[in-house]
This record gives C-alpha cells, sequence and structure tokens, in this order.
C-alpha cells in the first residue's frame, strides 16, 4: 500500500471517528436525555419508531458493524427486539448502553489499520470491505441522529441550538 492510501485511510477514520464520537454523539445525547419517560417511548403512529427504538436500534447497529465486526465476533444483536420493545428503559439506561458502545467504537476508529479498511467482513450476511462498514454505520448513525432530532423538536417545541453561530454569522466560530 502506498503512503499515499495509509494517509488516505488515517483522514477517512479519523473523519469518521469525529463525526460518530465528537459531533453526533454528544449532540443526541444531548436530544435524548431532555425527555421525559413517556416522550422517549412516544410515535406519532405505528409505522414510526420511537426515540427509545432508535437508541436502541443505534447500539444494535455500532456494536455489530464497528465493534464486533473489527473484533471478529459475534454481536449477540437481537435487531427484531430493538424495534418492539414499547417501554421498560429509561434514556439514561439506553443512553449508558449507547455511550458505552460508542466509546468501544471509537476505539476501534482509532486502531484501525489501513489493511483492515480494505479487508472484507461479512455482516448480516452481506460481504463488504472495512471501509463500506464504517461508512454504513456512521451515515446510518446521523440518519438516525436526525430522526431524534426532530423528534425532540416536535415533542418540546424548541430550538435545540446547535447552530446557534451560524444562525447568527453565516460561519463557525
Amino acid at each position: 500500500m502506498t503512503t499515499a492510501n495509509v494517509e488516505i485511510a488515517q483522514l477517512f477514520l479519523t473523519t469518521a471517528r469525529n463525526e460518530l464520537v465528537e459531533i453526533y454523539w454528544p449532540r443526541l445525547r444531548e436530544c435524548a436525555s431532555s425527555l421525559t419517560d413517556e416522550q422517549l417511548w412516544w410515535r406519532p403512529n405505528e409505522a414510526s419508531n420511537s426515540v427509545g427504538n432508535l437508541l436502541m436500534h443505534l447500539n444494535g447497529n455500532v456494536g455489530q458493524w464497528l465493534v464486533a465486526s473489527f473484533e471478529k465476533r459475534d454481536s449477540g444483536r437481537d435487531r427484531p427486539r430493538e424495534f418492539s420493545t414499547r417501554e421498560g428503559y429509561s434514556a439514561e439506561e439506553l443512553l449508558a448502553r449507547l455511550g458505552a458502545t460508542v466509546e468501544a467504537a471509537g476505539a476501534v476508529l482509532s486502531r484501525l489499520t489501513a489493511e483492515e479498511l480494505a479487508a472484507t467482513y461479512v455482516i448480516q450476511g452481506k460481504t463488504v470491505s472495512g471501509e463500506e462498514a464504517i461508512f454504513h454505520s456512521v451515515s446510518h448513525f446521523i440518519l438516525h441522529y436526525g430522526q431524534i432530532v426532530h423528534a425532540v423538536k416536535a415533542l418540546q417545541n424548541r430550538d435545540l441550538g446547535f447552530y446557534k453561530e451560524l444562525n447568527a454569522t453565516g460561519k463557525f466560530a
């Protein structure tokens, strides 16, 4: 592998880790921790998921795609349960579990090599490269983060303030 390829691989890993661990996880945690138990499990309709379900789902996805796959172990994931649960956990419990998983994923992303990015892994019966697994899971996290933000804004009728500096100047401070 060339030096340029190794540098690109490291840039990809650093960016993926930063997006997941430093940007979207803290915002998601802030949103979900503001919910009451009733709000956590609220669904607008039966075709939609509650924030509680999304937290369980993200824990399963990140654990399977970013942790277990690169540690070459079974995730023990029960994906149907992530969506069928209707109560029984507080935001604090779900966030603690997801936080530990995100921390483990951050450690994995910090140690991976360019060779591991190019290697193949079988996840959910699908053969993917390490790079595809990371891209899938980080983009998946961001997708559901957006759903959680939308739910919190709808339930609490408030601006979360994540982009307040852009609202004033049009630029990040």
